[in-house]
């Protein structure tokens, strides 16, 4: 989770995320833009999958 924050910290990103035991969940979504996925949020997405 710190690896991903930094990761939004540096994209301007701000995602809702849970942590629930052994589980975490990410939501992205641009709020600027009206709460809907933009390349913004698929760029952040794959910056999070190249973390694992």
């Amino acid at each position: 989770m710190t690896k991903v924050a930094l990761l939004a910290e540096k994209a301007d990103h701000h995602p809702y995320w849970t942590n629930v035991y052994n589980t975490v969940n990410i939501e992205l979504s641009t709020h600027d833009a009206g709460d809907v996925v933009t390349d913004k949020d698929r760029k952040l997405a794959k910056a999070i999958d190249q973390l694992v």
